[in-house]
């Protein structure tokens, strides 16, 4: 009866242009989900990605055109550079 891991991903694109990356890892034994470990980041946009898995880096690239950055930026430094 040995215990493996599986890791799943969901990625969401918030209205800002911002991205939500969150990494789910379970750990199961015999198929059965014995616990999980969850852990979230939101991404600015321009921000480095080059760490991340291949999709996000993908959907990064074609969402953050120039101009979703630059909104951002200029949202981010009106509000005191604390978006919500």
């Amino acid at each position: 009866m040995a215990i493996t891991e599986r890791m799943t991903f969901f990625i969401g694109i918030l209205d800002d242009g911002q991205i939500e990356f969150r990494r789910t890892r379970q750990f199961l034994e015999n198929g059965e989900v014995l616990g999980e470990r969850h852990h979230r980041q939101v991404l600015e946009p321009g921000q480095d990605v080059s760490l991340f898995p291949n999709k996000l880096r993908q959907i990064a690239a074609i969402i953050w055109t120039p101009q979703v950055i630059a909104a951002y930026l200029a949202k981010k430094e009106a509000s005191g550079n604390q978006i919500q």
